[in-house]
C-alpha cells in the first residue's frame, strides 16, 4: 500500500512510456559501436599497458582499425582472426600493432568457427575472473555482515591516490560504509584511460586500474580490521565509460557513477556516443554486481528543485528501463535524487519528504542514491549543519539507501577529516534516534505532501508521454532536462561512433547477459 496514496495507474503509465522511450533509443544503440566499446573489448581480452609515449595499447589498436575503416567489424573480429592465423595472444598482437609491425586488415580471414572459438576461450576466462570477484564480495558480506539501514557515503579527493588511501581508511574508521574516490576534473572528457598509480590531480584523483587496485586493497585491509565490508565507488561516466566499468569489474569495485544523461547534459558528451557506451558499461556492471549511481541530482543544480522535480522522476524512470535492457537488476539501480530546495521555501521540508517518499515507493527495490544540499550552502557552517540534519531525517524516514553525507563546510573548502567525522556523527545520531520513525507516521490524506506527490507524478507522466512522441534525442535537443540543450550531432566524441557491419563481433554481450549471474 502506498503511504502517500500514489495513483498506481499513473505509475504504470509512466513506466510504460519510459519503456517505449528506451526501446526506441535502443534500436539505434544496438546498430552501432564506439571506439570506447571496442577498447573495452580489448581490455576484457587481456590487452593492457602503454607504449613508450604513454599511449594505452587499446587506444592504439582501435585507432589502427578506425584508420583502416575496419572498426565496424569489431575489435574481437580482428583480434580473433589474428589469434588463429598468427598463433599469438591478444596482448602480443596489440604490442605488434603498437610497434607498427602488424596490419590487422592484411591478415587472411580465418574460418569463422575457429575465430569465434579462439576469442571466446579468452573471453570466458575474463568473465570467470569477474564472477569470482563478485563471489569474493558476497563471501565477505556474508562473513562480516551487511548494513540494514542507509550506507554512509563519503568522498575523498586529494589528487594523490596514496593520500586518498590515508583519508579513506580514516573515514572508514569514523563509520563510513562507502568511499567514493572522486575523479580528477576533466577526466570524463579524456578519450583514453591514464595508466598506473597517480599522485597528481585537480579536484580529484585519476581513475586508473592501478588506483582501483590500490584502494580496493586498502579498504579490504581496513574492513577486516573493523569487521565491516567497506564499499568502493568510482566514476564510469564520460568518454571511457565502458572501459572504466571493465576495470572496476576486474578490481572489484562495488559502486559506479554510470549515467549517459549526466554526461550529455553536464559534460557536453555527444548523446549518441554515450548512450551506446552506457549500454555496454551497464551490462558489465550488472554482471559484476556493481550498484550504479545515476545523476538526476545534478539537474537540480541548474534547475529549480520545486519547479523541475518531475524531470528528476522522469529521468529515473528512463534510467530504470535502460538498466533493465542491459541486464542490470533493480537491486543494483542507485537512482539519484537530491535534497536541493531553496531553504527559504515555505514548507520546503514537506516537499522534500514527499519527493523522497514517492521515489521510495515507485522504485521499491532500488538502493536509491540521495544527495545532500549543496546549491544553497552558504558557508555558514551552523546553518549548514541544520540543512544536513533535515536531509538526514528525510533519508531515515523514507528508507533511502546510498546516503551521500552533507558537509558543513560544503561551500568553503574540500572537507577536512574532522568535517567528515562531524558529518558521520550527525547522520549516525539521526539514523539511530529516528530509526523507526518512518514506520510510525502516516501522511495526512489530502494534505500538502500527498498533493505534492500527485502533482509531480502527473507532470512526469505528461513529460514522458511527450518524450515518447518526440524521441529521447529530440527531447535532449530542446532542453527539457536541467534546462540544458544539446544538439544530436554536437558535443564530444561523435567521431568515435561507427555503424556495425554484418560481420560485427563482440562475445561479451552474450556472455554477460545470457551466461550471467542475474
Amino acid at each position: 500500500m502506498s503511504k502517500i496514496r500514489l495513483d498506481v495507474k499513473k505509475v504504470k503509465e509512466a513506466r510504460e512510456h519510459a519503456k517505449k522511450i528506451a526501446l526506441n533509443t535502443q534500436r539505434f544503440v544496438e546498430e552501432h559501436s564506439t571506439v570506447a566499446v571496442e577498447r573495452t573489448v580489448l581490455r576484457l581480452l587481456g590487452v593492457d599497458g602503454i607504449n613508450e609515449e604513454g599511449v594505452p595499447l587499446p587506444n592504439l589498436v582501435v585507432d589502427h582499425l578506425k584508420e583502416k575503416h575496419a572498426l565496424e567489424d569489431g575489435a574481437a573480429f580482428h583480434i580473433g582472426n589474428a589469434m588463429v592465423m598468427l598463433k599469438k595472444t591478444p596482448q602480443e598482437i596489440a604490442e605488434e600493432v603498437a610497434a607498427g609491425n602488424l596490419d590487422l586488415t592484411k591478415i587472411p580471414v580465418a574460418d569463422a568457427f575457429e575465430r569465434n572459438l579462439a576469442v571466446e576461450e579468452v573471453a570466458q576466462k575474463m568473465v570467470e575472473k569477474i564472477r569470482k570477484n563478485r563471489g569474493v564480495r558476497e563471501e565477505k558480506l556474508e562473513r562480516l555482515g551487511d548494513k540494514s539501514g542507509p550506507y554512509l557515503y563519503v568522498i575523498v579527493a586529494t589528487g594523490n591516490i596514496y593520500a586518498d588511501i590515508v583519508q579513506a581508511k580514516a573515514a572508514a574508521k569514523q563509520g563510513a560504509d562507502i568511499i567514493a574516490v572522486i575523479r580528477t576534473t576533466g577526466q570524463s572528457l579524456l578519450d583514453y584511460v591514464p595508466y598506473g598509480a597517480t599522485t597528481e590531480g585537480f579536484g580529484g584523483t585519476m581513475a586508473t586500474q592501478e588506483n582501483f587496485r590500490l584502494m580496493r586493497e586498502a579498504l579490504d585491509e581496513v574492513g577486516e580490521e573493523l569487521g565491516r565490508y567497506i564499499r568502493l565507488c568510482n566514476y564510469c561516466s564520460g568518454l571511457c565509460m565502458p572501459e572504466i566499468a571493465a576495470m572496476g569489474a576486474m578490481e572489484r569495485l562495488d559502486v559506479m557513477l554510470n549515467d549517459a544523461l549526466y554526461g550529455i547534459l553536464f559534460r557536453d558528451i555527444n548523446m549518441k556516443r554515450t548512450l551506446i557506451d552506457q549500454y555496454f558499461s551497464r551490462a558489465i556492471n550488472g554482471f559484476a554486481g556493481v550498484i550504479i549511481n545515476t545523476g538526476e541530482d545534478n539537474y537540480l543544480t541548474t534547475a529549480d528543485a520545486y519547479e523541475e522535480a518531475h524531470t528528476v522522476l522522469a529521468s529515473q524512470f528512463i534510467n530504470e528501463q535502460f538498466a533493465l535492457l542491459a541486464g542490470l537488476p533493480e537491486e543494483q539501480m542507485g537512482l539519484g535524487h537530491a535534497f536541493e530546495m531553496d531553504p527559504s521555501l515555505k514548507n520546503g521540508f514537506l516537499y522534500e519528504l514527499a519527493q523522497a517518499q514517492m521515489a521510495r515507493e515507485i522504485f521499491p527495490k532500488a538502493p536509491l542514491k540521495y544527495m545532500p544540499p549543496t546549491k544553497f550552502m552558504t558557508g555558514d557552517i551552523f546553518k549548514g549543519q541544520v540543512q544536513n540534519t533535515l536531509f538526514n531525517m528525510v533519508t531515515i524516514m523514507t528508507g533511502q539507501k546510498l546516503h551521500l553525507l552533507g558537509m558543513m563546510t560544503e561551500a568553503i573548502h574540500t572537507p577536512f577529516l574532522s568535517d567528515r567525522a562531524a558529518a558521520i556523527d550527525n547522520a549516525s545520531y539521526i539514523f539511530n534516534t529516528m530509526e523507526d520513525f518512518g514506520n510510525e507516521i502516516e501522511y495526512k490524506k489530502g494534505g500538502i505532501m500527498e498533493k505534492r506527490a500527485q502533482e509531480v507524478l502527473e507532470e512526469t507522466v505528461k513529460l514522458l508521454g511527450n518524450i515518447e512522441k518526440e524521441g529521447l534525442f529530440r527531447t535532449l535537443e530542446t532542453g527539457k532536462f536541467a534546462g540544458i540543450k544539446r544538439p544530436q550531432d554536437g558535443g564530444k566524441g561523435l567521431d568515435g561512433v561507427v555503424r556495425k557491419s554484418a560481420h560485427y563481433e563482440n562475445p561479451f554481450f552474450e556472455l554477460l547477459l545470457e551466461d550471467g549471474v542475474n
